[in-house]
């Protein structure tokens, strides 16, 4: 009898372990200094989003609509940021999801996707609390590499929320001129060793 309640206890317990503990998930949170529809506003409109997150973006607040958020505006299309990313749900004043994918430098994971729940709920008078849920990874190589990187880039992402409403909306002019400045330095060294190919060439 005994032995037949430990053995019925076991089964128990590994139906109570919960399959989802097995899957790594990114979870980040912040509470800002604005109201439920102003924390709305900042990720289901362009306005919000360059508040924000990023120097441009292109967003259409619905079911498949566009979430695209674009880092580098003056990158050719398909290294802009999140090219191609769409929301799949949304409650209003609640919660959006949205998939998303690995940046350029990790070309292999870049091609997938993975996904990103973000919820609203009011925390005290005047103040929302804003959770980031980010799931579907896989292991080793660059899935690694693209977890690590977004582990750090999520916790900016809110910060940056944060300040916008400590302090204003983010100034992107700095960061859109260094980009200008890399895109020029890899122009120059390009035309540089084009040009060197070209003499090679001629003396042989």
């Amino acid at each position: 009898m005994q032995m037949r309640q430990l053995f019925a206890l076991f089964l128990m317990l590994a139906s109570l372990s919960p399959v989802h503990a097995l899957e790594r998930a990114l979870d980040k949170e912040v509470i800002i200094k604005a109201s439920l529809e102003q924390a709305w506003q900042s990720w289901t409109t362009r306005e919000g989003i360059v508040a924000f997150f990023a120097p441009d973006a292109r967003i259409e607040p619905k079911v498949g609509g566009a979430f695209q958020i674009y880092m580098d505006p003056g990158a050719v299309p398909g290294n802009k940021g999140a090219d191609d990313m769409r929301f799949m749900a949304l409650q209003p004043m609640k919660m959006i999801s949205f998939d998303w994918n690995a940046p350029p430098h990790l070309p292999q994971v870049r091609s997938q996707r993975t996904f990103v729940t973000v919820r609203f709920e009011p925390a005290s008078e005047g103040q929302t609390r804003v959770t980031l849920h980010h799931t579907g990874w896989g292991d080793g190589g660059e899935w690694d590499q693209a977890y690590a990187y977004f582990d750090r880039a999520w916790a900016n992402v809110l910060n940056n929320l944060k300040k916008r409403y400590d302090s204003g909306p983010q100034d992107w002019t700095e960061w859109l001129a260094q980009l200008e400045r890399w895109r020029a330095q890899a122009r120059a060294a390009q035309a540089a060793t084009s040009a060197g190919a070209a003499a090679s060439a001629a003396q042989r």
